[in-house]
């Protein structure tokens, strides 16, 4: 199992957000995807916290996939699907055989900044199609504002990701907005969070 101190230190906050948003449809049984689920440390307190909710994590790596394995079967989680490997990137149809207006809820924890314009088109698009009328996409992470990052340890951190890789960094939260529109969905709310890091909460129309 991995172990991430960043995931944590910030699960109880990001279980709040949820747990909030999610209040008003917890009479009913949810599904939820989660893109990007890393070392599995957040989905698994997700559905500890949320047991309306069934979960279906996701990543790209066999590493994570495997970690996250390792967090179901030791936590015995019952809402908590097997991994599956889906990129963004690549068209919807290919996101582990979801099929359109499946999904109440898609979430991305600090996935948009580590991933090219081209896989956040993708992102939008794959969210715009499996999301059900009035479904909820919920990201988090640390935004540049009207082509703007602030404050100087933010600007710090965009560089850092950057010479990872050029295609990354901070992504402007006027371009997803605009990137949700185009996919059917609305920016409802913004939820400031520590140390920067905001939740961006769109809705399909």
């Amino acid at each position: 199992m991995l172990l991430s101190p960043q995931a944590e230190r910030n699960w109880e906050d990001l279980c709040a957000v949820l747990e909030d948003v999610l209040e008003e449809q917890s009479h009913r049984q949810l599904f939820a995807l989660e893109l990007g689920s890393g070392t599995g440390q957040h989905v698994i307190r997700f559905a500890q916290k949320m047991p309306f909710v069934t979960w279906q994590p996701s990543d790209i790596t066999q590493e994570s996939l495997d970690s996250i394995k390792a967090y179901v079967a030791a936590t015995h989680a019952k809402t908590v699907l097997p991994p599956v490997h889906l990129d963004a990137s690549e068209p919807w149809e290919k996101w582990a055989d979801l099929s359109r207006s499946s999904c109440d809820v898609i979430v991305a924890i600090n996935l948009l900044q580590y991933s090219s314009f081209k896989t956040a088109q993708g992102f939008f698009t794959g969210a715009g199609q499996i999301l059900k009328q009035n479904g909820l996409l919920i990201t988090h992470g640390v935004y540049a504002i009207n082509g703007t990052i602030t404050p100087s340890c933010n600007e710090s951190l965009d560089a850092e990701i950057r010479k990872m890789n050029p295609e990354w960094g901070l992504p402007d939260i006027d371009v997803l907005r605009q990137l949700a529109y185009g996919n059917g969905m609305r920016l409802e709310r913004m939820i400031e969070m520590e140390d920067y890091f905001k939740c961006l909460i769109f809705r399909k129309l």
